[in-house]
């Protein structure tokens, strides 16, 4: 009789139990954590190996050589919001691995590059692989960690992100000194495919939305408009602000801007619906985010040039000597997560990017004869700061979307990451290029080189502290907790 009732769909029969939902293991955290960490790190590795490209037999011209490093940073940064609406539709799963492949394809193709095009191609190919896998592996994780959780998953994220960073100075002043720029692109082969295995057996499928938006229309609209800006900051030191292509390419950007705005008000299911930056926290999110890597990244953009010039580090050591930026990254986020918890973002947030500025100003106070002690020190105060406030500022951004739209909330959050490195490089190097040029061969010329780095880095730091009192002023009102929309 109870076969009978099953196969008829007797009413009185009780329903099956619904299949358990998947749950982030701590494996499959490592192991998106460890995708994070490489994708991010291959923005970095690249500058510490500028000497030996510049000498290779590839012959690039200074132009050529800056596309060399930016390609990645500028396809990475024009297709981040695109590729996690392709998650959201198609499925993370999906989009992680292929970002993997392309991540591993555009390095084999840079290793063997004859030519400086085909190295450009390949560092472009790297960078798309990466968009892909940036908001893949954020959205996994808002989708698998249960409410309570997600604001310390998020910070382990972040946490990935930012030694990004710090291993790409590392493992590129290794190859730099140790090994060969081809070395280095080979070793992200093998790389990316451990990670595509590890990521197959250990990350459940998380589930896809048939009626997500892809909007091919407003994705090129936008993918343009981000490409434009993002190249007008990153040329705008070489070419100078005023140049016909500098203000070109912002222009373009602009006009993108307004007709993907004007596209995505019409159409029915919008890429980027621009009414969400209605929401005042979702703004303070982002632009915190951009001036928390604003001013890492104008750290970065120094760093390696005081210590090679200033101290007379080899590249190695020069890798190696940022590693107490690690120490705050690794320690803090957990606690600025659960301070988020229990007061809400404003204190984390107003105290991390304070102490990002104040990090900031402490280094510009470095000279050549100022003890690495200290300046580790000055190093542990900005980490500090960034490891406080960056899991409250993500958490932000991926609440105030719903977490159907997991893929698109985390795509946003990494552009702004991007953007605001673009231009922490940027307004660093221009204020230093508008008072030092070249390389110091002297004591007369390092005692310039550190004064004018001292200025740009005050200029930084003022920069960022003002964006500092613009995002804590935008979490008035509610507050926000772990379980915030995202979780609805």
């Amino acid at each position: 009789m109870l076969r009978h009732a099953s196969l008829t769909g007797d009413p009185n029969e009780p329903a099956p139990a619904p299949a358990p939902a998947p749950k982030l293991t701590r494996t499959a955290l490592l192991v998106l954590c460890a995708c994070v960490l490489v994708a991010q790190g291959m923005v970095a590795a690249v500058n510490l190996l500028i000497p030996q490209l510049a000498a290779s037999t590839l012959h690039p011209t200074s132009g050529q050589l800056l596309w060399a490093v930016d390609a990645y940073v500028i396809v990475f940064a024009a297709l981040l919001i695109p590729a996690g609406a392709l998650g959201d539709r198609y499925g993370r799963k999906g989009a992680l691995l292929a970002g993997l492949g392309l991540f591993a394809a555009g390095g084999a193709v840079s290793a063997v590059a004859a030519g400086p095009a085909v190295l450009i191609a390949g560092r472009g190919l790297c960078g798309a692989g990466a968009a892909l896998i940036m908001p893949a592996t954020m959205s996994v994780l808002v989708h698998l960690s249960p409410p309570e959780l997600r604001g310390r998953a998020l910070a382990t994220w972040t946490l990935s992100a930012g030694l990004g960073g710090l291993a790409g100075n590392v493992g590129g002043g290794l190859a730099g000194q140790y090994l060969t720029w081809r070395a280095l692109f080979w070793a992200v082969v093998p790389l990316g495919a451990l990670l595509a295995l590890a990521v197959a057996r250990t990350v459940p499928r998380t589930p896809s939305r048939t009626d997500a938006a892809v909007d091919p229309a407003g994705a090129a609209l936008l993918a343009g408009a981000l490409f434009a800006g993002v190249y007008a900051i990153i040329e705008g030191p070489s070419y100078g602000w005023g140049s016909a292509l500098v203000l070109g390419a912002f222009g373009a950007g602009a006009v993108l801007l307004a007709v993907f705005t004007g596209h995505a008000l019409r159409a029915a299911r919008p890429l980027l619906d621009p009414r969400i930056f209605a929401s005042r926290r979702l703004r303070a999110g982002a632009l915190g985010i951009g001036a928390a890597f604003f001013g890492l990244f104008a750290l970065f953009f120094v760093n390696a040039q005081y210590l090679q010039y200033a101290k007379g580090f080899s590249p190695a050591r020069t890798g190696l000597a940022i590693v107490p930026l690690t120490l705050g990254m690794a320690l803090v986020p957990r606690l600025g997560a659960r301070l988020q918890e229990r007061t809400g973002p404003r204190l984390p947030v107003g105290a991390g990017l304070g102490l990002i500025g104040g990090g900031l100003l402490l280094v510009s106070t470095a000279d050549a004869d100022t003890p690495y002690a200290l300046y580790a020190l000055y190093l542990l105060v900005l980490s500090a700061g960034t490891g406080l406030c960056a899991p409250a500022l993500t958490l932000t951004v991926v609440s105030e979307l719903p977490a159907h739209q997991a893929g698109l909330g985390s795509g946003l959050n990494t552009a702004a990451r991007e953007l605001g490195a673009a231009l922490g490089v940027a307004v660093v190097g221009t204020v230093l290029a508008s008072r030092f040029h070249g390389v110091p061969r002297d004591a007369a010329q390092v005692a310039v080189f550190t004064d004018a780095m001292g200025s740009a880095l005050r200029v930084a730091a003022g920069v960022l502290l003002l964006a500092a009192v613009a995002v804590v002023a935008g979490y008035r009102g509610r507050t926000a907790t772990a379980s915030g929309p995202a979780a609805d």
